[in-house]
């Protein structure tokens, strides 16, 4: 396939001179001592912290395509502290303490990958800018504030502030803003080059990472009985890779190996991107410190400017496909790309004077609670990562540094995070799966025709907000 097509981030890395030519793949049986299936930035991440750990271990990771082909090369971009579930959802299972500290290791994840990607020389782009989230109407600037309140309430650890129209006005100014909330723990950052970077940086500390070798099934451990007993390992159609420790780092694709079927469902998430703008256009936009941007719509939108002054947009409204099914073509959906276009041209409406060049799409790991996890089991050697609903591109980092101290025995704060372990229950069998993700996207678009309606808070949404991890 042509890999530069998967989104505007590797089109960008090959312009810069990656070759996005694919690794050697697996050629035979391998032995390794940690093998971990999927080159995404869960799985080059965990690589990355055993590595620094320990140099003498042996870790492969496999990878179907190439390295960051899945949601790690086509995400929107933001490095945030954001969480599938809120932290009132979460110290209703854990403790408001435990909650916090999850909030707390989420900001410092910002933070660590921009240490990492200086210190490895990973140039993608990173720059701390914070994420503007806009008010467009009085219902949108009460959730904010909302919002505001029950940080400040919990001691503001997410340092959330409202602005008003004049103080969001001095950052970004975009059509019938009322107000915003702001954030600090949000970097942007080119995602291709941080996760093409990380598997060189991998490589150069010993690791294989080997491409076009797609898992066919992950295995587990198997008891002695007085016969020796086998590994965890992971079968291919190039071979078999026997480990100490298996690591499935598959987010959407999870929902294709056998005996993981539904413990992921794989959602569509779409973008688009402008052509590079002029300084005319920025002069009268802002977003001059590299702020992501978003509004308090309840169907998610995602916005930033690239380093080389384009738009990259964002959002949800894909349908979720019958059976988990993942297939290129579902990747392209002209009315969704159509729809955010619009969108973005309402919010700036300056852009009618400018083309779109890009548009892609990819899914993404949504468990059947919207909580995202991470875990090690000892009787099977296997572990796991995923279910990040899109706001992976911190949480993978967060979730390689708590398998390396897993697999390693390392007894840290990370092993003790309150996601360390969950397990989300199963996705409901088809059709009822059908039926009930797209119903739940369909309630989303109309909870914002609603309030748009009504001017209040959508009844539609609060029925829905206990399904969503809130």
């Amino acid at each position: 396939m042509s890999y530069p097509s998967v989104s505007l981030w590797f089109d960008q890395a090959a312009t810069a001179g990656d070759q996005l030519a694919p690794r050697p793949g697996l050629d035979g049986d391998l032995t390794v001592d940690v093998g971990i299936v999927g080159g995404g930035l869960t799985g080059l991440w965990t690589a990355y912290y055993l590595l620094r750990a320990d140099p003498t271990l042996r870790v492969a990771v496999l990878e179907a395509e190439i390295a960051g082909f899945g949601a790690s090369g086509r995400n929107g971009g933001w490095c945030s502290a954001l969480f599938p579930v809120g932290v009132q959802a979460m110290a209703r299972h854990h403790g408001l303490g435990p909650a916090l500290d999850m909030r707390r290791a989420m900001n410092e994840t910002v933070d660590e990958v921009g240490r990492v990607a200086a210190a490895e020389g990973i140039d993608c782009h990173f720059v701390k800018g914070g994420t503007i989230e806009l008010a467009r109407s009085a219902v949108q600037l009460e959730r904010v504030r909302t919002s505001v309140a029950a940080d400040e309430a919990r001691g503001g650890i997410d340092q959330y502030e409202i602005w008003d129209a004049a103080q969001t006005a001095a950052r970004v100014r975009a059509s019938g803003v009322v107000g915003a909330g702001f954030t600090a723990s949000c970097a942007r950052l080119q995602p291709a080059l941080l996760v093409r970077g990380l598997a060189d940086v991998v490589e150069r500390l010993g690791g294989q990472v080997l491409e076009r070798t797609p898992a066919l099934e992950i295995l587990p451990r198997t008891p002695d009985n007085g016969t020796g007993g086998a590994g965890p390992r992971v079968r291919t159609a190039r071979g078999t890779v026997y480990a100490q420790h298996v690591i499935r780092a598959t987010e959407a694709w999870t929902s294709q190996l056998p005996g993981t079927r539904r413990a992921i469902a794989p959602i569509y998430s779409l973008m688009v991107a402008t052509e590079p703008l002029p300084a005319s256009f920025w002069s009268s936009v802002g977003l001059s410190r590299g702020e992501t941007f978003t509004d308090a719509r309840h169907l998610v939108i995602y916005g930033q400017r690239t380093a080389d002054d384009r738009i990259a947009f964002g959002g949800r409204g894909a349908p979720y496909h019958f059976g988990s099914r993942i297939d290129p073509s579902f990747d392209r959906h002209p009315r969704v790309f159509a729809a955010l276009r619009r969108t973005l041209t309402e919010l700036f409406p300056a852009l009618r004077d400018f083309g779109f060049t890009h548009s892609w799409g990819g899914p993404l790991g949504i468990a059947r609670d919207w909580n995202a996890s991470v875990g090690l089991d000892a009787s099977s050697g296997i572990g796991w990562a995923g279910g990040y609903v899109g706001d992976g591109l911190s949480t993978t980092n967060l979730a390689g540094r708590t398998l390396a101290d897993l697999v390693l025995g390392h007894d840290t704060e990370l092993v003790h995070l309150p996601w360390v372990g969950h397990r989300s229950p199963t996705w409901e069998p088809e059709p009822l799966r059908w039926l009930g993700t797209n119903a739940g996207l369909t309630a989303m678009t109309a909870a914002d025709t609603e309030e748009r309606l009504t001017k209040r808070e959508s009844v539609a949404a609060r029925l829905m907000s206990p399904l969503l991890g809130h």
